[in-house]
């Protein structure tokens, strides 16, 4: 059998590697348009930030070595420009020549990748105006710093590569200025309270962000790049990154008539097989089945599509394998702090209908006991009926790594808050705390769910009148003089059981602390004294988290 691969990067890589290891005769020919297969996409800032400082780290594999280790045929620089169902052939563009021919397949496998998205009022030709996708596009930005001895910069989006432009662009001393469309970042990972922290970590930086920016033109003044935004105001910088978003490139499925979806994605099977029952396709191209919502998405990122190429091959070779869905992990590096998420995010779980609700916890990463301890904050939303986790939010210095795969686990499993009670995690002081952070998320849950505490939250508190409702802070007398939430009285924790006289039973008690765990247990005593009263989940951290962004 010869199966002809469109794409040479991580799915289509995959792809090739697991058919060879299955079928030791078939034929495998790659067709990449760029001079390089098998890079690594995610580490392009990093080489640019020089954390990664030789280029031979960028590029994992050869067209000769894959071809030693694999016996795969790789062409490079040949772009598919049209492929006919039919006959069952490619026409490929030589691009070292300029000449065309046509390679025939038995199947077919499509995995071209996502452009980086260029607004139309982006000039077409400027030297200072920057996307990133490719080993190229690294070593032209890289080189340009060096070459013009930029000073400043200015990246347009805040998703994964905009934001590690940023921090790679500082690390070379530049000044950079951050233009976002919506009123934060990574809305795709987290929600806006979450997002706020990263916001803090941004500024602490130094970088300059502005948000709900409508960019309606660039244009290059002289030794500038400027950008200017719906109210006229403009920014203006050395250069210029592009790091809107991407759109899956799905031209060549779509003029060979397969079935594309609105967003534009490639339409396919739980067996990543297109409408064509010979072509397959993957990465980020393609159009997935969320596996949370069950609702279709697109969600390009490196390690599903890495499955999906071992999913491919094994179809190809006979074996019946399926896709079961993207949960959309993912983590980020951001200066001193990491964020990450699984699952949905607060927005996602809406749109889906679900009817959820949502815990926040600030444990530390490890026993504080031991050096340099480090709050993680997390954010866990799970059905009401059920408690089904249905997503995470983690953002930290330290151990939001592991609890976000704890976490991807355990929705990958159909897991429960309840079952996170149960986790016998790995601890010791350096590591862990008895209870572990994922631990303590569960705890917090099955406490709403067995109902031994009603929650309300930040976005509720604009909603609360204070002649209707006793807003109650049981932090210390010191906490409380430094800085509160308007029109909270201070009763202390400790000496609660003291004041009860002073709460009038027949108003509802909503309570506050720091994070939530005393609000808790202050609600435990109100409530066993004849007391109707709620505790702020997140507490005052993430009242503060919002509303002093």
């Amino acid at each position: 059998m010869k199966t002809l691969i469109i794409g040479g990067v991580a799915g289509g890589a995959s792809v090739a590697a697991r058919l060879r290891r299955l079928d030791e005769e078939a034929e495998i020919i790659i067709l990449e348009r760029g001079e390089y297969i098998s890079f690594a996409n995610c580490g392009l800032p990093y080489y640019i930030g020089d954390v990664i400082t030789k280029k031979e780290y960028l590029v994992l594999q050869t067209p000769q070595s894959f071809d030693a280790r694999f016996r795969v045929e790789v062409r490079t620089f040949s772009e598919a420009i049209a492929i006919d169902p039919e006959k069952k052939t490619v026409t490929v563009k030589n691009l070292r020549t300029g000449e065309n021919y046509e390679e025939s397949y038995d199947k077919l496998v499509l995995s071209p990748g996502a452009e980086p998205i260029r607004p139309s009022y982006v000039p077409a030709e400027s030297d200072r105006i920057f996307k990133l996708r490719n080993i190229p596009d690294t070593y032209k930005i890289k080189d340009y710093i060096s070459a013009k001895q930029c000073k400043s910069a200015i990246v347009i989006g805040g998703g994964y590569i905009g934001l590690e432009m940023v921090e790679n662009l500082r690390r070379t001393g530049m000044e950079v200025t951050l233009l976002q469309r919506s009123n934060q970042v990574l809305r795709n990972t987290l929600d806006y309270d979450m997002a706020c922290l990263i916001h803090k970590e941004l500024k602490k930086q130094g970088v300059q962000i502005h948000f709900n920016q409508a960019v309606t033109s660039v244009e290059q003044q002289g030794s500038t790049i400027c950008v200017k935004n719906a109210e006229g105001q403009s920014f203006c910088a050395d250069m210029l990154i592009l790091a809107i978003g991407v759109a899956p490139e799905s031209d060549l499925a779509r003029n060979a008539g397969l079935a594309v979806a609105e967003n534009g994605c490639i339409k396919v099977d739980e067996h990543l097989r297109t409408s064509n029952e010979d072509i397959y396709a993957l990465g980020d191209a393609i159009e997935v089945t969320h596996f949370v919502s069950g609702l279709k998405a697109h969600i390009p990122l490196a390690g599903p599509a890495n499955r999906q190429g071992r999913i491919v091959a094994d179809n190809l070779a006979g074996l019946d394998s399926v896709y079961k869905g993207t949960q959309g992990t993912a983590i980020l590096k951001c200066f001193d702090m990491t964020a990450a998420g699984t699952g949905l995010t607060e927005a996602a779980a809406k749109a889906a209908g679900f009817d959820y609700e949502k815990v926040y916890v600030f444990p530390m990463s490890h026993a504080t006991y031991y050096p340099n301890a480090c709050e993680i904050s997390m954010k866990v939303l799970f059905t009401k009926d059920t408690g089904r986790i249905l997503g995470a939010q983690l953002v930290g210095k330290d151990g939001v790594d592991k609890r976000c795969d704890v976490l991807a686990t355990a929705i990958r499993g159909n897991m429960t808050m309840y079952d996170l009670v149960h986790l016998e995690l790995s601890y010791a002081p350096p590591f862990s705390s008895a209870k572990d952070p994922v631990n303590i998320a569960g705890l917090a849950a099955e406490n709403i769910l067995t109902n031994k505490v009603d929650i309300f939250h930040y976005h509720d508190i604009a909603g609360l009148n204070p002649e209707e409702v006793t807003l109650l802070d049981v932090r210390t007398i010191k906490e409380y003089g430094k800085s509160h939430i308007p029109d909270f009285i201070n009763i202390p924790l400790d000496s609660l059981r003291d004041n009860l006289n002073k709460l009038d039973k027949s108003k509802p008690v909503y309570v506050t602390c720091l994070a939530g765990l005393r609000s808790y247990i202050a609600c435990r005593i109100l409530m066993q004294n004849g007391f109707t009263c709620k505790s702020l989940c997140g507490g005052y951290e993430i009242y503060c988290n919002v509303n002093n962004n």
